[in-house]
């Protein structure tokens, strides 16, 4: 193999210690009241409980259609001039916090291996591999360049082993042994990375490669790096029981996890990190503190050491001045309907899911809850039917816009029970 930069290669100590830019301070959590417009009066909700997510178990759900940051109550977002694009994002919601270049295309070094990972598991979940399952080592994988996790033919090594080696030791062999697992050969593996990228909507990645060395048709964004964790993380999260490790053993071969803020934050315990000469320093981590994960993704970096107070910036960031609210709650009586062609006359009206949205933390108090009911309703009424929409909003501005729904069930009224009503209303 042609010398070249070298996947992941670590130029520092990540066990230095290092001034942290932000003081983290807890964010308490607060509740939200509600104003709906019409004089309809609601419940408050509780702050940070339920998840959005509304289709099938583990399904990546959209992100709210506001950026935070830009909301009043909030702070500017980091400058971080040494970083060549990041983004900070709320794990819950998939709400973008912050980001600078979030579309910025870049080379993402070993940060490929997250769809290697993120494939790996696919294929377990599917039945197709087993953690404890051998894996044959190739002469391809043993000669992979770059990091590796020391694998070579003729080894008893496991799909669990490799993903080890995978997250933990950045190996390229082991990204090659798991790809050949999967799909039977590399390219066939790579076809399947580009085609779950375009599930996953990462509109700016493009795969070549299994591990991440350097190639002109390998690319990545911030915002990529940072769906594709939120996906991980939704529907794999025993993925955190790797990336939490700083070493792991192989074949009497201790190496230390690449990610170095494990080594600054106890609150981060994953994901992956990346380096060639194209790529720079990137570093995508999770954190969970007080119950609220986020993700931060910086690319481009020209340290471990800068990439690591960068990545400890937007985090504090996130958790000071941002907190998950739930706005809405499923079942909730928002407002009532009045229909004299049903019975009952008077129908309650409220949102048709959780919700839960990403906000300021010091504007939660003045979100705004409207209710809008569509005119000419059908005379037939099962419980859940759409009967207008329900927005919620910051100071003009609409954070989201969901189905009102009715919460019973009503039915065309008999034409005595209609005379009735209208001699009533003429009285």
């Amino acid at each position: 193999m042609a010398a070249g930069p070298v996947c992941n290669q670590n130029d520092e100590d990540p066990e230095n210690p290092m001034p942290s830019m932000m003081r983290r301070l807890p964010v308490s959590l607060a509740l939200c009241g509600l104003v709906l417009a019409g004089g309809f009066a609601a419940p408050p909700a509780r702050a940070g409980v339920a998840s959005t997510a509304s289709g099938a178990a583990g399904q990546a759900q959209p992100a709210a259609q506001v950026t935070p940051h830009g909301l009043p109550g909030a702070p500017s977002a980091p400058v971080l001039p040494d970083v060549a694009s990041y983004v900070l994002m709320d794990m819950q919601t998939g709400t973008v916090i912050a980001e600078k270049g979030a579309m910025l295309p870049r080379a993402p070094a070993s940060l490929t291996k997250l769809m290697t990972a993120y494939l790996t598991y696919q294929a377990i979940a599917d039945g197709k591999l087993k953690p404890d399952q051998d894996v044959p080592v190739s002469v391809a994988a043993w000669k992979a360049g770059g990091s590796r996790m020391f694998i070579a033919p003729g080894m008893t090594v496991t799909v669990d082993q490799l993903l080890h080696g995978l997250v933990i030791d950045s190996g390229n062999d082991s990204a090659v042994a798991l790809a050949q697992a999967v799909a039977g050969t590399q390219d066939a593996f790579v076809q399947r990375m580009n085609a779950a990228a375009e599930k996953l909507g990462l509109t700016g990645t493009h795969y070549s490669n299994v591990s991440g060395l350097p190639d002109p048709g390998l690319q990545t964004t911030a915002l990529d790096v940072a769906k594709l964790s939120r996906a991980i993380l939704l529907e794999y999260p025993g993925i955190l029981q790797i990336s939490a490790q700083k070493h792991y053993t192989f074949n009497k071969i201790r190496q230390r996890s690449w990610n170095p803020v494990l080594f600054r934050d106890p609150s981060v315990d994953g994901l992956k990190t990346g380096l060639t000469d194209a790529a720079g320093h990137s570093i995508d981590a999770t954190s969970l503190r007080n119950g609220s994960r986020l993700i931060a993704v910086e690319l481009g970096g020209p340290s471990w050491a800068s990439g690591t107070s960068a990545i400890e910036v937007l985090l504090d960031y996130g958790y000071q001045f941002f907190q998950d609210a739930q706005i809405a709650k499923a079942g909730a009586p928002l407002g009532e309907m009045t229909d004299t062609h049903v019975t009952p006359e008077r129908i309650a009206v409220g949102a048709a899911k959780d919700l839960v949205l990403t906000v300021p933390s010091d504007s939660l108090k003045s979100i705004k809850t409207s209710l809008h009911l569509a005119p000419n309703p059908p005379q037939t009424l099962p419980k859940g039917t759409p009967v207008g929409t329900i927005s919620y909003s910051l100071a003009g501005t609409v954070l989201a816009t969901e189905p009102a729904v009715t919460l019973s069930a009503a039915h065309p009224a008999g034409f005595v029970t209609r005379m009735m009503r209208r001699l009533s209303s003429s009285l």
